[in-house]
């Protein structure tokens, strides 16, 4: 792996981290203090930190990419969609199936969404 690929995954894991504390805070904050269903919850938590996340990609992880073309801008929409939905499907069921508490279900679902989401995400901010 080159360097600067290095350094790309390194800002991007960071970012995700930030990310998943926005995620996680509004997924909580909803739940607990609003009475708001989980899973209205993480679509709205998860929907806010794309946006976040997003700008932060554009500015700092990848490097170059200030500069988005539609299409770009449509691929990291629709990646992000797909991300939701792999998201709200893995919440459904460590929660459901699984029997997990719906925090510990959203930090796995971060696993599978974060695979997906890197390389989508690279994709669309890098042409």
């Amino acid at each position: 792996m080159k360097r600067e690929n290095f350094l790309e995954l390194v800002r991007f894991c960071f970012v995700g981290g930030l990310s998943l504390i926005v995620d996680c805070t509004i997924l909580f904050t909803l739940t607990e203090f609003f009475g708001v269903h989980y899973l209205y919850s993480a679509g709205i938590s998860f929907t806010a930190s794309v946006i976040f996340n997003y700008w932060l990609c554009v500015v700092y992880v990848f490097k170059g990419a200030r500069r988005q073309t539609p299409k770009q801008a449509a691929i990291f929409i629709g990646s992000s969609v797909v991300g939701l939905g792999l998201n709200q499907v893995c919440m459904w069921f460590f929660v459901e199936i699984i029997f997990l508490h719906y925090l510990i279900a959203k930090l796995a679902a971060t696993v599978v969404v974060t695979l997906w989401n890197y390389f989508a995400k690279r994709k669309a901010v890098k042409g």
